[in-house]
This record gives C-alpha cells, sequence and structure tokens, in this order.
C-alpha cells in the first residue's frame, strides 16, 4: 500500500512535474526568469489598471463630450427649420467645436461596415450615442486614421454627417505610456542580462576547472565573482591540493613496495637460474613469471587511474597508438583489422591510455582468435569499439567483470591466467578522462567492448 501511495501521483503533482519539464535547466536561463518575470508581472499589472481605468475612462468621457456637441447641434438645425442649408450651423460647428459637419438631403444611412476586433472607441462612442442622442446612427471608427465618421439619421430623408478628429474622442496619447513601459523593460532587461553573465562566468569557470581536474588536464583558474561563488573556488583549490598531495605521497610509496618486491623475485629468478634445470625447477620459474605479472596489475590497480594518475594529457596520436596494439596482437599470431575514421590526435594522458588500449586488447587477444579495432574521431567524442570472435560474456554479467578480482572462467578461456583488474584497471582510465567503457555483443560473434571519451 505504501509503495502503491508512493507511485500515485495527484494532478497537482503531474502539474507540477510537466510544468517543470518546460523550465530551463541552465542557472543563467532560471536566474534571468526569476528577474524577468516579475518584472513583466508587474508591467502587466499595471498597464492593465492604465487600461481599463484611466484609459478607458478617458475615452468614455471624451466620448460623451462629442456626443453632446453632436446632439447640440441636432438640436440647433432642428430649431431653425429654415436654414435648410445649415450655413450657421456648419459654421458653428467647424468654429467652436472643430467639428466638420454636413447636411445629406434625400439619401439614407450606409450599410453597417465591419466592426473592429477591439476597439475601446467604437464601444464607447455607440454607447454615448444611443445613451444621448437616441436615433439610428451609423458609425466608421476605422475607414480613416486621424477621423472618427458619425452618421446620425435626422429624418426619412435628411441625415447628418460629423467628422470629428480622433484625438476629440479617443485617448491617443496612450502609447506613449506603453512606449515607456516597453523602454524601460528593455533597460531593465539588459542591465539583468550583463549583471547575471559577469555573475554566472566564474561558476562555469569553476565547473571546467573541476572538469578539466578530472580528465587530467591543467587549466588556469582564479576565484572571482561574489563572495559565495569565491568561497567555493578557494575550496576547490585546496581540494585539489590534498588531492595531489595524497596522490604523490601514494605514488612515492607504491613506488617503495614495488622496487622492494621486485628485488625479491628477482632475487628468486637468480637462485632458480643456479639450480638444476629440473621439472619442479621450471614449475617455479613459471610460477614466479605469474606473480611477477599479478603483482604488476595489482601495483597498477593500487596506484589508481592506471598507474599514471599524475601524468598530464597531452595531444597523442591515435593511430600510432593503434598501429602498435594491432602490431602487438599480430606477433601473438590473431587476425588482427583496424579501421580509423576522423582526426587522429585525440587529447588524452598518453600512457594511462595505451594501458587502456593494450588491456582490452590483450583481452580480445586472450579470449578470441581475430580482433578488429576501430575508432572513430568525427566528432568531440572519441569512439573506439575493441571485437573479438570468442565466447562473450552473458549481459547479466558484463557489469560484473569491471569489479577488482573478479574473472568468468566458465564464460571465458581457462587456460588463460590473469588478476581480474584488466578491465577495472581501462574503465577507471575511462573515467578519469570524463567517459566510461561498455561491453556488448561484437558483429564478430564474441564481445565488443566500446570506449567513449572525450577527446
Amino acid at each position: 500500500m505504501k509503495i502503491g501511495a508512493a507511485l500515485h501521483y495527484t494532478p497537482l503533482d503531474r502539474a507540477a512535474r510537466w510544468f517543470g519539464r518546460l523550465l530551463p535547466k541552465g542557472l543563467y536561463a532560471r536566474a534571468l526568469i526569476i528577474i524577468i518575470a516579475p518584472v513583466i508581472l508587474l508591467q502587466s499589472v499595471v498597464a492593465y489598471v492604465f487600461m481599463e481605468r484611466h484609459y478607458e475612462l478617458v475615452t468614455r468621457r471624451l466620448s460623451s463630450a462629442v456626443t453632446a456637441d453632436i446632439a447640440a447641434l441636432i438640436q440647433i438645425y432642428e430649431s431653425y427649420p429654415q436654414d435648410k442649408e445649415a450655413t450657421t450651423l456648419t459654421r458653428i460647428a467647424s468654429d467652436s467645436l472643430q467639428l466638420d459637419v454636413d447636411i445629406l438631403h434625400n439619401t439614407d444611412l450606409p450599410p453597417p461596415g465591419p466592426k473592429p476586433f477591439f476597439s475601446i472607441l467604437d464601444e464607447t462612442l455607440s454607447n454615448e450615442l444611443r445613451r444621448q442622442i437616441d436615433r439610428p446612427y451609423w458609425l466608421d471608427t476605422v475607414g480613416r486614421s486621424n477621423y472618427v465618421e458619425i452618421r446620425i439619421k435626422l429624418n426619412q430623408n435628411t441625415v447628418m454627417r460629423v467628422l470629428a478628429r480622433r484625438s476629440q474622442a479617443y485617448a491617443s496619447n496612450s502609447h506613449i505610456f506603453l512606449v515607456w513601459m516597453g523602454g524601460s523593460s528593455f533597460v531593465l532587461l539588459g542591465i539583468a542580462i550583463l549583471f547575471l553573465r559577469n555573475q554566472i562566468r566564474p561558476i562555469l569557470r569553476l565547473a571546467e576547472a573541476a572538469e578539466a581536474l578530472g580528465m587530467g588536464r591543467e587549466i588556469e583558474f582564479r576565484p572571482r565573482g561574489a563572495r559565495e561563488v569565491r568561497q567555493a573556488g578557494y575550496s576547490f583549490l585546496e581540494m585539489k591540493r590534498r588531492i595531489e598531495r595524497n596522490i604523490e605521497q601514494r605514488t612515492t610509496m607504491l613506488n617503495g613496495v614495488s622496487h622492494d618486491l621486485r628485488t625479491i623475485l628477482t632475487r628468486f629468478k637468480l637462485s632458480l637460474a643456479l639450480m638444476q634445470q629440473t621439472p619442479e625447477v621450471e614449475d617455479l620459474k613459471r610460477d614466479i613469471d605469474e606473480m611477477s605479472r599479478m603483482l604488476e596489475g595489482y601495483l597498477a590497480f593500487a596506484r589508481g587511474e592506471g598507474g599514471d594518475a599524475g601524468e598530464q594529457a597531452s595531444e597523442t596520436d591515435l593511430r600510432q597508438l593503434l598501429e602498435e596494439a594491432q602490431s602487438d596482437a599480430e606477433r601473438q599470431g590473431h587476425v588482427t583489422e583496424l579501421d580509423i575514421v576522423g582526426d587522429p590526435i585525440i587529447i588524452v594522458r598518453p600512457d594511462a591510455f595505451r594501458r587502456l588500449l593494450f588491456n582490452l586488447v590483450s583481452n580480445a587477444a586472450r579470449h578470441g582468435e581475430r580482433i578488429a579495432i576501430t575508432a572513430n574521431h568525427e566528432t568531440r567524442w572519441l569512439i573506439l569499439h575493441v571485437d573479438d570472435d570468442g565466447p562473450g560474456i552473458p549481459p547479466a554479467m558484463r557489469e560484473e567483470v569491471f569489479k577488482p578480482f573478479v574473472r568468468l572462467d566458465e564464460a571465458r578461456n581457462q587456460d588463460e591466467g590473469g588478476s581480474g583488474l584488466g578491465l577495472a584497471i581501462a574503465r577507471d582510465i575511462a573515467r578519469s578522462h570524463g567517459g566510461d567503457i561498455t561491453l556488448g555483443d561484437s558483429p564478430l560473434g564474441g564481445l565488443r567492448a566500446t570506449v567513449r571519451l572525450p577527446a
């Protein structure tokens, strides 16, 4: 019941997860949203209040005043029916009210025209005409950009046409407010972008330094930025110094142990060489040789990263390394194919990468007869495949073989010995370069080892 409840998401949870997927993942973009979203929200509220209250109120008052002027002109015209040409009416409208008035005889109102999709002026002026004049009318707020045309039906055959400037009935200076809001928003946005870019750059620089440390590369890094970012940078540098000091101490200790053990094994070999060469002595020699190989493997694994932890990354000729591995496999009697696509120059720690490559090729040679090595460096990633035609490894056990001292003798050749550290060392080297090694099925029928490195 608890598991089912944990997997059950409410609609609110699903909406939150969906919204989270839409949000940008970068800190720079998220910080911009945190700054910009409140500004946009505030500007939208201010604009709505202005448009809804001030802008619409001013437009309604102006429209009411124009409509009242037209109503007064209608009363004047009807009060002086003898002035059929409406000369006095036209003069009063033009001089005192800034309205252009014509009396049209023997005509009717035009058919209704298309209404604008959104126009406060059209709606407000129509309401005032119905409220103050209450006569059939025709209104055009679209045809002329600077004028509004109004026609009022006075009687069956007479229509009064009025042309008013749009500014007389409409708060036309509102665009200044909108331009000011938009301009201020862009200024705030520009300042936020410049400020955040300077704040994010030290964080990105710290991330690059950490990634370079993991790949064995050395880049110049100086903590900059805000106090918290500088503190993180100084902590990173201190951590880097501790890691380098620990690696140096461990390497020194292992070099001493390696020297002492090799000295003892050398004395064993000399003692056996002076003894009578019997089958038992030959068996002891083989045991000592096997012990030497196992010792080298243990020491390499104990040093970490293939025994080359202090090595710096540099430009390396991939073709040369692969040809060396091919020649080594062919000397052991294995048919080896080599195919390289893309740029042969890669940036790796040469000795560590050589150990990785030779471990994989040796593993393929130990368990198969044919070997195929393919490399692709057409992008910023190096993809390297080492295939063999051996018995392979069951899919369920392919991660197990990367553990130290694990040997699947039932799945591979039982006649060959080994320490069980070759693949573990190879993966450590790949991961120290920022990549990884995976195992899969080979086109040759055996095992495929795939190396993926940023190079």
